[in-house]
């Protein structure tokens, strides 16, 4: 049967997507195949996820879980072995995975993923599956589950964001169905509430963050966000391993989001991708004019605020500028007030869509990526993929993955973007000057660009030290 892993997710592409998570939980299963580790991944039986479910069958019933019936069922969907939670009572209702359609946090939400954290915890008895992967603070308590069950199974739990911790009041604590002693300083509470994400640190048997600079950023109390404590008294149990991209799903030379396919051989079919860029965002057609993109969300954490202060490099350096994002209000109207301002020069899209998205990876000449901090980021990884080279804050995995064009650099032949201080509009602007002077010297562009795209950004090299953190915790329990 081999070496078998349950993985628990809130998320997982491409059933179910609201951000990064959903990629590494959809494509990290494949490439763990590859170092013979068998993954089962488990869903919350959202309404959009039971649609897509080709002829599921019963796994276990589950006659009184969390205030109604549920089901465990199996199924293949999307390239990925599943588990869903079929739990009607707190999954089938329109909206988000977590926010309600009027806006805000479903308030039954610490309910909702403690019902599927225990669940993950039976499903895993049930299967006597090796070990559990749990992701994020939607997954949180199972290691807590799994420490309090009759059979011990070693955990791994996996930090996507620091930022969202899963904190709910401490009167939901006894409708977890877990001991008393599990409310203590030593396991879920925090501050006097329940803390998900703190007990995933607590409780896992390893702990790993998307990329090695992000798992040295939270032991200090600026990226710890409160936990810092706690992780840096589990510093031995703390790893940093990259994120990947599906670079299956993930090819310029297949992709059938672009107006024209291309190659790192052959990277002339991006002028078709371009020009189908500067007409979908109303820009003017010039093939020569320098394009550079934004894609992601409109929050603080972006550094979008950043970004739009300091754009006016670019109108100046004779750039235009494509965004697409969506989140803030306030950013949203000053997005689409920058773009009245500079007709023809710089376009908008609220909101997000796909092939809009891959588009503009293909045909864009620099992604910028302004993040305050990143775990470990996609966007930059695309880039490079897609070959538009990345302008971004040197901070968690944006800082692992781009080796920044400085002179040194540039002398070796190992450059493939450009690096700023984070925080700052003034270092933005500079990087955004350096990345322009960098694209009117056409030689040195177009090394950079093929460096890029000949970079491994696969799920390769982290799947084998998933594999080998996974099997680790397995034999230490074993």
């Amino acid at each position: 049967m081999g070496f078998e892993v349950l993985a628990v997710t809130s998320e997982a592409y491409p059933l179910i997507k609201t951000g990064g998570l959903a990629d590494a939980a959809g494509a990290l299963p494949a490439a763990l195949a590859q170092e013979g580790v068998a993954v089962r991944t488990l869903l919350p039986g959202y309404r959009t996820v039971m649609g897509a479910l080709p002829k599921p069958r019963v796994l276990l019933d589950l006659p009184r879980h969390f205030g109604g019936a549920a089901r465990l069922l199996q199924a293949h969907q999307g390239g990925l072995d599943l588990l869903v939670l079929d739990a009607p009572h707190l999954f089938d209702r329109p909206g988000g995975p977590y926010v309600a359609p009027g806006g805000g946090d479903w308030g039954d939400n610490a309910i909702r993923f403690a019902a599927f954290a225990s669940a993950a915890s039976i499903a895993a008895q049930h299967l006597g599956v090796a070990a559990v992967h749990a992701h994020d603070w939607q997954a949180g308590l199972v290691p807590a589950y799994l420490r309090f069950a009759p059979k011990r199974i070693p955990c791994l739990f996996t930090i996507h964001n620091m930022a969202f911790q899963g904190k709910f009041p401490a009167s939901v604590f006894p409708a977890l169905g877990l001991p008393p002693e599990a409310f203590a300083r030593e396991g879920l509470e925090y501050y006097g509430a329940v803390g998900f994400l703190k007990a995933g640190l607590w409780f896992a048997d390893a702990i790993n963050t998307v990329s090695p600079s992000y798992a040295e950023e939270i032991l200090t109390p600026e990226g710890g966000m409160g936990l810092d404590g706690l992780l840096r008294g589990r510093a031995g149990d703390l790893h940093g391993i990259l994120n990947g991209l599906d670079v299956v799903d993930w090819n310029p030379e297949t992709d059938r989001h672009l107006a024209a396919r291309f190659s790192a051989a052959d990277p002339a079919p991006r002028a078709a991708n371009k020009a189908a860029v500067q007409n979908a965002f109303g820009l003017a057609p010039d093939p020569a004019v320098p394009l550079f993109a934004f894609i992601g969300r409109l929050a603080w954490q972006k550094g979008a605020d950043l970004l739009l202060e300091a754009a006016r490099v670019l109108m100046d350096g004779g750039a235009q500028f494509a965004l697409i994002g969506s989140g803030d209000a306030a950013l949203e109207q000053a997005c689409n007030a920058f773009a009245a301002a500079h007709p023809g020069r710089a376009g908008v899209f609220i909101g997000f869509d796909e092939g809009r998205a891959r588009q503009v990876y293909g045909g864009a000449d620099a992604m910028v990526v302004p993040s305050r901090f990143e775990p470990c980021g996609l966007v930059q990884l695309s880039a490079l993929r897609y070959g538009a080279p990345p302008v971004v804050a040197r901070t968690g995995g944006l800082a692992d993955t781009i080796i920044d064009a400085n002179p040194m650099a540039l002398a070796a032949g190992c450059a493939t973007g450009v690096q700023v201080a984070p925080g700052r509009a003034d270092s933005l602007a500079a990087g955004l000057r350096r990345a322009l002077a960098l694209f009117r010297d056409a030689p040195t562009w177009r090394a950079i660009q093929a460096r890029g795209m000949a970079t491994d950004v696969s799920w390769g090299p982290s799947a084998k030290r998933y594999a080998a953190l996974l099997k680790g915790i397995a034999a230490r329990h074993g």
